[in-house]
């Protein structure tokens, strides 16, 4: 008794009963807030949710809720039979890096003359390949697109006087509330409308933010492997790339600062790294934030895929844990619902906000308004909930059928787990097979796979698979995982030899 007395002591949590927030939302962010401001430490044993319950007077299950989402956000761990902790492994808040490390890092950097001409690297008709498995493919069913039409009549029908002039570079009005309201209650973000600046998707706004960051360097942190087109814009603009190794905790913040200690930005996927699918552990969280209060500079969080979460609720962004405003959250409504729409949204700091809508303003001077009224509408009228929610659906049956088929007939040559966020899946090669291989092989039968080797910079890549799974139906699953097989078949046969040349993953 003694033990929870005194961690009752610790934190006396604030119920308000009848709520627009819930209760078990409401017991999750007072323990996020006593866990990072450190009123209750690392290695502290939380009451079961049965005490907590009982003593706070609510249902069990907000309780259980509540520890769900921290422990799948990393604040807190397990131990069978004993119970559940605050992570141990959580830095300080503003914690220095240690450097004392057996083997130095090497440091990679990759300047802009290394850059190959972009017409020759970059296919500009790669994303619109429809065969299986090609990224980024979207579903809109009947009922989507019935509100759709109706929402696009009644949009024109209007012709209000502000479609025909100038509107404001950052969005009209309504879309940045819709998306502000949408981003604080499904992402934890932080932010006001005035903040949110409409965009044609993240790689617009990572175009801008590129084009602000400021001149002190233009040293920046990538992860490593990662998006191939946020490397290559970012190398066309002069920066100077530092490829920062990732591992099942995400980016290691500690390679970063040994690379570039001074670098003016860093650029992410917390929530699902691409191409791996791993989650920004908490630690690291903090250690980067850390790092970019300390050292004035910027993260750039690509919250891309964030609506599809298959097990839990969504993570919160990792820009809702910021207090000193150096993240730039980005999203994407082209992947939420489909990428001929072309509308993206950035959250600015206020020290960067007049910078980017000028920015926003010099490039193409404002998003179509007819597109946003659609949008708004959409958003206002609850039909974007429900949208997601039937989507996230359809995708994990899609994601659980091609893992399964994978299984099935391929177990001897690649191995598969069923991720629990995107739109994407990682198998990896065993025997040493060539993933580069088996993409030149795969589109001679049909099938489009991106070999993940390629996506390297100076880390050691594995041989491995990236299959998008989202956007195809379940009936060409199948067929489609046959053709691939046979694909692998005919590798092994005519190139016996790779499978000694290439190492093991």
């Amino acid at each position: 008794m003694k033990s929870r007395q005194s961690w009752a002591d610790l934190y006396a949590f604030e119920i308000v009963r009848g709520s627009e927030t819930p209760l078990f939302r409401q017991l999750y962010l007072q323990l996020r807030a006593a866990i990072l401001s450190r009123r209750l430490r690392p290695g502290t044993k939380l009451p079961s949710t049965r005490q907590l319950a009982s003593q706070l007077g609510v249902a069990r299950a907000a309780a259980v809720a509540a520890y769900e989402q921290l422990l799948a956000e990393g604040y807190t761990s397990g131990r069978h039979g004993s119970g559940t902790y605050i992570s141990p492994d959580l830095p300080e808040p503003i914690a220095e890096h240690a450097t004392g490390r057996k083997k130095p890092i090497a440091t990679v950097a990759l300047k802009a003359r290394q850059l190959q001409p972009l017409g020759d690297f970059i296919d500009v008709t790669v994303q619109s390949d429809e065969r299986p498995f090609n990224l980024g493919r979207t579903l809109i069913d009947d009922r989507t697109l019935e509100l759709w039409r109706k929402l696009s009549a009644r949009t024109f029908r209007s012709l209000a006087p502000s479609h025909f002039g100038y509107s404001d570079p950052r969005g009209t009005v309504e879309l940045r509330k819709a998306i502000c309201d949408y981003l604080e209650a499904a992402r934890a973000v932080k932010c006001g409308p005035e903040q949110i600046v409409v965009t044609a998707g993240t790689q617009q706004a990572i175009d801008i933010i590129i084009r602000i960051l400021p001149n002190r360097n233009r040293e920046v942190w990538v992860e490593d492997p990662g998006y191939p087109l946020t490397r290559q814009a970012l190398l066309a603009a002069g920066a100077t790339v530092h490829p920062i190794p990732v591992d099942r905790q995400g980016i290691d913040v500690g390679a970063g600062v040994k690379s570039a200690p001074n670098a003016c930005a860093v650029f992410v996927t917390p929530s699902h790294q691409f191409p791996m699918g791993v989650v920004l552990s908490m630690a690291r969280r903090l250690e980067l934030l850390a790092w970019a209060r300390k050292k004035d500079a910027w993260i750039v969080e690509d919250d891309y895929a964030s609506e599809f979460r298959y097990g839990g609720r969504p993570l919160a962004s990792l820009q809702g844990l910021d207090e000193g405003e150096r993240v730039i959250y980005i999203g994407t409504l082209n992947k939420a619902l489909f990428p001929g729409l072309r509308i993206g949204y950035a959250v600015i700091p206020h020290a960067l906000l007049r910078s980017f809508v000028a920015a926003r303003y010099l490039m193409d001077r404002q998003p179509s308004t007819l597109s946003q009224a659609v949008v708004a509408a959409f958003m206002e009228e609850g039909h974007f909930a429900a949208h997601i929610r039937r989507m996230r659906v359809l995708y994990r049956d899609q994601r659980d059928e091609l893992v399964a088929a994978l299984k099935r007939r391929l177990d001897a040559d690649l191995t598969v787990d069923a991720p629990d966020q995107g739109m994407h899946l990682v198998a990896f090669a065993r025997r040493g097979l060539s993933d580069i291989a088996i993409e030149r092989t795969g589109r001679e039968h049909g099938v489009i796979v991106r070999p993940m080797s390629r996506l390297y910079l100076a880390a050691a890549p594995r041989s491995a698979l990236v299959l998008g799974f989202s956007g195809h139906s379940r009936q060409t699953i199948v067929p489609a995982v046959e053709r691939l097989a046979r694909a692998l078949e005919m590798q092994s046969r005519s190139t016996p030899r790779a499978r000694k040349t290439i190492p093991k993953c």
